[in-house]
């Protein structure tokens, strides 16, 4: 199968499963569900729940075991997004090209859109039928809160809220920020396929966290060089917000060559656990030539 016709039906797949979740008729909150949807459905890259589905694939796992964690991913991302374009935070008024959650409902309505789908992620990890294991489950649950919280995702955006003024500090901040749940995304992915031996968790931690921050310098550089239109974001919203970037840093020269390098340093890890030109390997590549 090539990565193209992966992608469709891992994305056709995901879409159906987050239909089923977010328009169930027996919430009682009709306003809620409406947000949740709004912000969820038809839109983004889904960057971390197709990396799920492509590090379990490489280990040949069924879809149906890699389901419900790339579901839960998903929704731990749009929550974090709905919040971070909240006006005590990035304060952006777009999102995926289209108003972010709190300008088309309202902020109070956006902020507890994003309360909702993070308890919602983790119901789907402990009760979506399929024949993972209690086990799997559970170690579904501790990898995505960890990487969601105090730990994580929480921590990344806590620092750049208050700002960061050194490289090492704007490194640890995009490892937490972004990278936690990137690399929770390939983790989760082996979990589906029962993967537990520590060397191949080893080399998957190394290569996530490489296109982890990989991702975010070239989202600094996007931020930079693209505009709106092409991004579905405002343009200059770093700058705007007066944030500290790694090509503010560095310069765009230099900041091209770490992606450059962190890429190959990705690549190279997978290497250890997997052929050649994989799937995986194809979509790192893929993520690395976006424009958006």
């Amino acid at each position: 199968m090539t990565l193209t016709d992966f992608i469709a039906d891992a994305e056709a797949r995901l879409e159906n499963l987050l239909h089923q979740y977010l328009l169930d008729d027996s919430f009682p909150a009709p306003g809620l569900q409406k947000a949740a949807a709004y912000a969820t459905l038809k839109g983004g890259k889904r960057t971390r729940p197709l990396l799920v589905y492509l590090t379990g694939q490489l280990f040949h796992a069924p879809f149906e075991e890699m389901d419900a964690a790339a579901c839960a991913i998903e929704l731990i991302h749009v929550y974090s997004l709905i919040h971070d374009d909240l006006p005590a935070m990035d304060n952006a008024d777009f999102r995926r090209g289209k108003p972010s959650c709190h300008q088309a409902f309202n902020e109070a309505i956006a902020i507890l859109a994003g309360d909702a789908l993070q308890p919602m992620a983790f119901d789907i990890i402990a009760r979506h039928p399929s024949g993972l294991t209690a086990k799997q489950r559970l170690d579904m649950i501790k990898v995505l809160s960890e990487a969601s919280g105090m730990r994580g995702m929480a921590a990344g955006q806590t620092m750049d809220m208050e700002g960061v003024s050194s490289p090492d500090e704007l490194i640890q901040m995009y490892r937490l920020k972004t990278g936690a749940l990137l690399n929770a995304s390939v983790r989760l992915g082996a979990l589906s396929a029962g993967v537990s031996d520590s060397a191949t968790l080893d080399a998957l931690y190394l290569f996530s966290e490489n296109i982890g921050l990989a991702f975010q310098i070239q989202d600094d550089l996007l931020d930079i060089e693209k505009t709106a239109d092409q991004t579905g974001k405002p343009q200059g919203i770093d700058q705007t917000n007066g944030k500290i970037t790694w090509p503010a840093l560095q310069g765009i020269t230099a900041s091209r060559k770490k992606i450059e390098t962190l890429f190959n340093t990705a690549i190279q890890s997978l290497d250890l656990v997997a052929e050649k030109n994989n799937l995986l390997s194809q979509f790192a590549t893929r993520l690395m030539q976006r424009n958006k």
